[in-house]
């Protein structure tokens, strides 16, 4: 299988499970950038939900939430990793980012659908890598922009 065919899947099994959700949802992070058309290699699935939606997905699927070491610019309320033989899709509920020494929450405001997906408009994706500042979200918001 290529690449795009394991994301293509890892996303069908994402949007399937998510059916069940009672909260908004998006997939943020490269495969967002993917899904709007750019091309960039997609490492795992970011998976943006709700506390309530991310501790029921992890109770379906019978995965374990994750206590993760302190993270000068991430933290999840509810994080877990779905491992799958396609792409790892990392669950995370709860979201915030640290701008400027304050946690802000990541919670997008926009929402479309891409092949079943739920994303974050390619405006308001872009700010969110900003937002993150690492080097390859930066090099993810300049896919964004070229297109």
């Amino acid at each position: 299988m290529t690449q795009d065919q394991d994301v293509a899947i890892a996303l069908a099994a994402v949007a399937e499970e998510m059916r069940l959700a009672r909260d908004p949802w998006w997939v943020i992070g490269s495969a967002a950038v993917a899904l709007h058309g750019a091309v960039t290699d997609v490492a795992d699935v970011d998976l943006l939900v709700s506390e309530r939606d991310a501790l029921a997905l992890i109770g379906r699927l019978g995965l374990l939430a994750e206590r993760l070491d302190p993270h000068p610019l991430f933290r999840s309320q509810v994080f877990a990793r779905w491992r799958r033989s396609d792409r790892e899709v990392e669950i995370m509920g709860g979201l915030a980012v640290a701008v400027e020494g304050a946690w802000q929450p990541v919670l997008p405001a926009s929402r479309m659908t891409i092949g079943g997906v739920s994303v974050p408009d390619r405006r308001e994706l872009s700010h969110i890598l900003a937002t993150f500042g690492r080097e390859k979200d930066l090099e993810r918001r300049r896919l964004l922009a070229a297109l």
